[in-house]
C-alpha cells in the first residue's frame, strides 16, 4: 500500500495568543503534531485542471497575433512530422522483430499436434504476435496454414491470441511516461485497459468456443450465405509511410509462411528482400528419370534404350530489378540486422513520443485545450448520454481503419491519456473501436486473397471480428460490467506508487505466463489440468476473499478478514520495493566504485607522467556511497 501523507504543524508553547504563530516559531517551546488530511482529497483520476495562463487573444497587437498564428502553424507541422516518424518507427519495429524472431515464430506454428490444444493455440498466437509485433502478419500466417495443415477450428484460438499479443505495444509506450507519477498513473491505466479487455474476453470466450464452436459456426454460415469474390485491399496510410520504411528495410514475408507450412528450403532463406521485381517462366522440358514409375503421366513418358524420359514443368526465375533499401547488400545475419533496427526504432520511437508529449503540452493550453477536452470527454445530454460511448467506438474503428493498425492508434492516444486530455473512461471505448477497426482491415485484406484461399481467409477475419464484438457485448453495454476500467485503475494506482511493478506486469503477463502455459501444454493434458486447475482455484479464492474483505467482511471468519496472518512480503509490495531500492543502490554504488577506480588509474598515470592531480573532496553523500562500497 502507498504511504499515507500527514501534515506537520508547529504550535507555540505560549497560549496567550488565540492564533497560531506562523513566522519564526520558538522551536524550544513548540510541539509537532501529525494531523491526517481531510478525507475529501482530490481524486487522482480526475483530469488536471487547465488554466489559461497566456495572454488573451484580444490583448495582442497585430504583430503578436501574427506571431502566435505562425508559431501555432509551425508547431502543428512539427507535430505531424513527429507523428509520421512515430508511425514509421512502429513499422520498422515490427520488421525488426520479424528479423530477430520470425523464423522462430514460423517454427512454433509447425507442430499441428500442439495446435490442436485450444490453450496451446491461444498461447502460440500471443507469442508469435509478440515476436513479429503485427497481428496482420500473424493472421496471414494462420491463413496460409489453414490452406495447408490447419483447420479453421484450430485457428480460432490462435486468432484470439493475436488480439492479446498486439496490445503490448501501447503498454510499452506508456513506460516512457514514468517520469511523472500522476501522468504515469493515467498513461499506464489507459494502455492496460486494452490489455484487460483482451484477457477477460479470452477468459470467457475461449471456453465457450471450445464447448460450442459458435464463432466457427456463425462465420461458416456467413461465408456459405454470400457469394464473395476476391478483390484488392486498399492501401491508405501505407501509401504515405512506405517510401520511408521501404528505403530502410524490405522483408520477404513469404519466408515465414513457408517455414510455417513446412517447406524445408525456407529455413535457409533470408528475410531480407533483395529483388523487388522478378519474372518466373514455366515451360515443359524433357527430363531423364530413373524409371517409368517416376514419370509425370503414362502418356508423357517414353523409353529410349536404357533411358526413361518424361515431360515436366520446369520453372526458372529471372531477377529483373534489385531493391534499393539500406540493407540490400549488407553481409550481416538476419538476427544482427534485426537487433540494429530494434535499437534504432526504439530510440526513434521513444524520442518522438517524448517530443510529441512536450509539444502537445505546449499546444494544448488555454481555450484550445478546454475545447478539446470538452469535445472528447463530454457526454450527450440526458437521456442520450449512453450514445457517446458508442460514437467513441465508431471513431476508434474509423481512425484505426485509416492508419490500418490498432497498435498505432492506441499508442497515439496513450500519451493523451497521460497528460489528461482524454479520460480513461473515454479511452476505453476508443480502444474497443480500434479492435473493430483492425478486423475490418483484415477483412479487406482477406478479400484480396486468391480464389483457393479466399473462403478460409475471410472466415478467419470474420472470426476475429465476431470475437471482438462478443467482447464488447460482454464488457461494455452495462456500466457495471466495465471491469477493464476498474482493473486498469487499480493497476495504475499500484504502478504510480511502485513504478518498477509496470515492468514486472509486462514481463509476467506477456512472456512468463504464456511460456509457462505453453510448457504445460507440451507436457500434455494431464499435466496441464493437474497444475493449472489448482492454480486457478487458488486465484479464484484470493479474488473472492479480497472482494468480501472490502464489501462484506462479516461474511468471512475472523482470520480471513485481513491478510495480516501472512508474512508482509506475501500481501504487500513494500518489502519488495525495499529490495528493488537496495538493488538499484548497489548498481549505483558499483558505478561510483568503477568511476573511483578509473580516477585512481588516471592519478597513477599522472604521477608517472610527473603531473599532479588535485582531487575534489567528496561531500557527505558521496562519501557515504564510497564507504558503503
Amino acid at each position: 500500500m502507498p504511504p499515507q501523507h500527514f501534515h506537520l504543524i508547529c504550535v507555540e508553547g505560549s497560549t496567550s495568543s488565540p492564533k497560531a504563530q506562523v513566522t519564526k516559531p520558538n522551536l524550544a517551546h513548540s510541539t509537532v503534531a501529525l494531523v491526517e488530511p481531510d478525507s475529501e482529497e482530490r481524486d487522482p483520476w480526475d483530469l488536471p485542471e487547465i488554466k489559461d495562463t497566456g495572454v488573451p487573444w484580444s490583448a495582442l497587437d497585430t504583430r503578436g497575433k501574427a506571431l502566435r498564428v505562425l508559431v501555432s502553424v509551425l508547431k502543428l507541422i512539427l507535430l505531424l512530422g513527429l507523428l509520421y516518424m512515430f508511425i514509421c518507427s512502429l513499422d520498422i519495429l515490427s520488421s525488426a522483430f520479424q528479423l530477430a524472431g520470425g523464423k522462430t515464430a514460423g517454427e512454433i506454428f509447425q507442430d499441428s499436434s500442439v495446435l490442436s490444444n485450444p490453450l496451446a493455440g491461444l498461447v502460440i498466437g500471443v507469442l508469435v504476435t509478440l515476436l513479429v509485433q503485427s497481428s496482420s502478419t500473424s493472421s496471414s500466417i494462420v491463413v496460409s496454414m489453414v490452406s495447408a495443415v490447419l483447420t479453421v477450428q484450430m485457428a480460432v484460438p490462435i486468432i484470439m491470441g493475436t488480439n492479446i499479443g498486439t496490445s503490448v505495444t501501447n503498454t510499452l509506450v506508456a513506460m516512457t511516461q514514468a517520469g511523472d507519477r500522476s501522468t504515469f498513473r493515467r498513461a499506464f491505466a489507459g494502455a492496460t485497459v486494452h490489455d484487460f479487455f483482451n484477457w477477460l474476453s479470452v477468459l470467457v470466450l475461449l471456453p465457450l468456443e471450445a464447448a460450442t464452436g459458435y464463432l466457427y459456426i456463425l462465420t461458416k454460415l456467413i461465408i456459405d450465405s454470400f457469394h464473395i469474390q476476391s478483390g484488392e485491399a486498399p492501401d491508405l496510410l501505407n501509401v504515405i509511410t512506405d517510401p520511408l520504411t521501404e528505403s530502410i528495410i524490405q522483408l520477404d514475408e513469404s519466408v515465414i509462411r513457408d517455414i510455417a507450412i513446412g517447406i524445408p528450403e525456407a529455413k535457409n532463406k533470408s528475410f531480407i528482400k533483395k529483388w523487388c521485381q522478378t519474372y518466373t517462366n514455366t515451360t515443359l522440358k524433357n527430363m531423364t528419370v530413373s524409371g517409368p514409375e517416376n514419370c509425370t503421366a503414362p502418356s508423357l513418358c517414353w523409353v529410349d534404350g536404357n533411358t526413361t524420359i518424361t515431360l515436366k514443368n520446369m520453372s526458372e526465375t529471372y531477377y529483373i530489378k534489385k531493391c534499393q533499401h539500406l540493407f540490400v547488400d549488407v553481409n550481416l545475419t538476419d538476427l544482427a540486422i534485426g537487433l540494429i533496427l530494434l535499437a534504432l526504432s526504439l530510440l526513434v520511437l521513444c524520442s518522438c513520443l517524448v517530443l510529441i508529449v512536450k509539444l502537445l503540452n505546449s499546444m494544448l493550453k488555454g481555450q484550445v485545450a478546454l475545447v478539446i477536452k470538452k469535445i472528447i470527454n463530454t457526454d450527450f445530454p440526458f437521456p442520450f448520454g449512453w450514445v457517446t460511448g458508442y460514437i467513441a467506438i465508431l471513431v476508434g474503428a474509423g481512425m484505426t481503419f485509416i492508419v490500418q493498425s490498432s497498435s498505432v492508434f492506441t499508442s497515439a492516444i496513450t500519451p493523451l491519456v497521460g497528460i489528461g486530455v482524454i479520460s480513461i473512461e473515454r479511452a476505453y471505448p476508443l480502444s474497443l473501436g480500434s479492435n473493430i477497426g483492425t478486423t475490418t482491415t483484415a477483412i479487406l485484406a482477406a478479400m484480396a486473397s486468391p480464389g483457393d484461399k479466399l473462403a478460409n481467409a475471410l472466415q478467419i477475419a470474420l472470426v476475429h471480428l465476431l470475437f471482438n464484438l462478443s467482447g464488447i457485448v460482454l464488457w461494455y453495454p452495462i456500466p457495471f460490467t466495465r471491469f477493464p476500467i476498474r482493473l486498469a485503475k487499480g493497476l495504475g494506482n499500484i504502478t504510480a506508487s511502485y513504478r518498477w511493478f509496470a515492468a514486472v506486469y509486462i514481463i509476467a503477463c506477456f512472456f512468463v505466463l504464456p511460456l509457462f502455459v505453453f510448457s504445460l501444454s507440451l507436457a500434455g493434458w494431464q499435466v496441464l489440468v493437474g497444475v493449472g486447475v489448482p492454480l486457478i482455484v487458488v486465484l479464484v479464492f484470493i479474488v473472492v476473499v479480497n472482494v468480501l474483505q472490502k464489501r462484506r467482511p462479516d461474511f468471512l471468519p475472523a482470520a480471513l478478514r485481513s491478510w495480516d496472518f501472512l508474512p508482509l512480503w506475501a500481501h504487500s509490495l513494500a518489502p519488495w520495493d525495499k529490495v528493488v531500492g537496495v538493488c538499484t543502490a548497489k548498481c549505483c554504488c558499483c558505478c561510483k566504485c568503477c568511476q573511483g577506480t578509473n580516477e585512481e588509474h588516471e592519478e597513477q598515470k599522472s604521477v608517472l607522467n610527473g603531473t599532479k592531480v588535485h582531487k575534489a573532496v567528496p561531500n557527505s553523500s558521496q562519501a557515504s556511497v564510497l564507504l558503503s562500497c
